[in-house]
C-alpha cells in the first residue's frame, strides 16, 4: 500500500465521492489503495467539515455548493481514473 499525506488521503475520498456517491462503493474502491479505518475516518472529518453531506442512507456526496473540490494533484489523477 502507497504512503499518502492525509491532504491526499482526503483528495482521493473526495474525488471517490464525486466519481461513485455510494459510501459501499467509495469504500470498496479505495480499500486496496487506503485503509478502510482511514477511508471512514476521511468520509467522516469531510462530513464534519461541510465538504460531503449524506443524500440517504447509503449515498454520500460532495457539497459542492459550500465548497470546492481540492484541486487533483498529478499523481492522484491516474488513480482516480483506474478506480
Amino acid at each position: 500500500m502507497t504512503q499518502f499525506t492525509f491532504d491526499e488521503k482526503i483528495i482521493l475520498v473526495q474525488y471517490a465521492i464525486k466519481k461513485y456517491e455510494n459510501e459501499e462503493i467509495v469504500l470498496e474502491k479505495l480499500k486496496s489503495i487506503i485503509l478502510e479505518k482511514d477511508i471512514q475516518r476521511n468520509i467522516d472529518t469531510l462530513i464534519g467539515t461541510q465538504k460531503v453531506r449524506r443524500i440517504g442512507p447509503e449515498n454520500i456526496q460532495n457539497n459542492e455548493s459550500h465548497t470546492e473540490l481540492p484541486e487533483l494533484p498529478d499523481n492522484l489523477k491516474i488513480i482516480i481514473d483506474d478506480l
